[in-house]
């Protein structure tokens, strides 16, 4: 079950919180996180409904509520939807979390936003270029986090690895969430080209059911990067 994963890390996350000691202050912002949502041809519209919700339930799920409203200093969300070399689309501009309402608001805009595109190729370098432009007019956060949802590998444009030499990458992390079920390469993908910079892991998902949890865990884990990003993966809670 989702909660009780969740649960799991929260309670790791407890037992490190004095981690936090002289860390960011309540008014500063602790994380620019930015969500980027696979809509490439491989994934259909029963897919794209199951990625959409899972990640606003995700955002509402109780644990992450807290994680995002309850730590030292506030986290900034925008959301955005990639394809092709040029159909990538933000869903939701940086916007400060910084209470219940905001983040309802958010969600909100996330569920409301139409499916941007359908039929092009897969560009993750040209997505993740698009990202970083994106990261450079966040607010000024503590950190950085780029967080990449897909179910394929590049096959059109030039690759992550590329875009990390010729973007401004510069302290910036990019986690992946890959979907299995599309292309069996997708994790080992995600975890070779994909990952980048401090403390970058992949989440898996076993298929676009299996979205919600997956997000849910890998949102609570980025949220709380400075304690649980610091457990290897013999020590990390059983999923």
């Amino acid at each position: 079950m989702v909660g009780g994963a969740v649960s799991r890390l929260a309670a790791a996350v407890t037992l490190g919180a004095m981690l936090w000691a002289g860390g960011a202050r309540a008014e500063e912002c602790r994380l620019a996180l930015l969500l980027a949502l696979d809509v490439s041809s491989s994934v259909d519209d029963d897919e794209y409904r199951l990625q959409k919700e899972g990640l606003a339930a995700a955002l509402s799920d109780p644990d992450v509520r807290r994680a995002i409203l309850e730590g030292e200093g506030t986290v900034a969300l925008s959301v955005y939807e990639w394809s092709g070399r040029r159909q990538s689309v933000m869903v939701l501009d940086w916007t400060m979390l910084s209470d219940q309402g905001r983040l309802d608001q958010a969600v909100g805009t996330i569920l409301a936003a139409p499916r941007s595109h359908n039929r092009f190729p897969t560009a993750m370098g040209y997505a993740l270029g698009y990202g970083s432009r994106l990261l450079e007019r966040a607010p000024p956060c503590l950190r950085k986090v780029i967080d990449v949802s897909g179910d394929g590998i590049t096959n059109d444009g030039f690759r992550p690895q590329q875009a990390y030499l010729h973007f401004p990458f510069a302290n910036v992390t990019v986690n992946g969430l890959a979907v299995l079920g599309s292309d069996p390469r997708v994790v080992d993908y995600f975890r070779g080209e994909v990952a980048h910079g401090p403390g970058a892991f992949v989440e898996v998902a076993e298929g676009y059911e299996d979205f919600r949890r997956a997000m849910t865990l890998k949102l609570f884990r980025e949220l709380n990067d400075m304690i649980v990003g610091q457990l290897s993966d013999e020590k990390r809670p059983a999923q």
